[in-house]
């Protein structure tokens, strides 16, 4: 990113020194530390959602490609086959027809599960809990 060498490096160690101090030096280091850490942090993620972003745009490019793709095939397909049977094929889903739609209504629906637990034979009643004995008081 910057293009620091050596002797530029060293002039900034040597201006550091002498406006910093030698005594206050080492906190100066771990501040300017831990602010380039911070920076580099918050230019990772901002790397990171650009980065997705542009995979996200890609992907709908390639979907939208092969979407437009598929369907140029699927065309071709239908038109060949129309050809050589003489009479429109589907390419869509087969229509409903009302024998398939009575098969479905004849269908029961599934059971939930209390249903299922109601209709199973009825579990024993507990006994009853013994009544507790009255407390006998010690004779004086």
């Amino acid at each position: 990113m910057f293009d620091i060498g050596a002797l530029e490096l060293l002039v900034i160690v040597i201006v550091a020194v002498l406006v910093i101090g030698p005594k206050d030096m080492p906190l100066a280091m771990r501040t300017a530390g831990r602010w380039i850490g911070k920076v580099r942090k918050v230019s990772n993620h901002f790397r990171t959602g650009v980065d997705a972003m542009v995979r996200e745009a890609e992907l709908e490019d390639m979907e939208a490609k092969w979407k437009a793709q598929n369907e140029e095939i699927m065309k071709r397909s239908a038109d060949s086959s129309e050809a050589d049977a003489g009479e429109p094929v589907m390419t869509g889903p087969p229509p409903k027809s009302e024998q398939a739609s009575a098969q479905q209504k004849a269908v029961p629906a599934p059971k939930s599960v209390n249903d299922v637990v109601n209709e199973a034979a009825p579990l024993p009643k507990p006994a009853p809990a013994p009544s507790p004995t009255p407390a006998s008081k010690p004779s004086e």
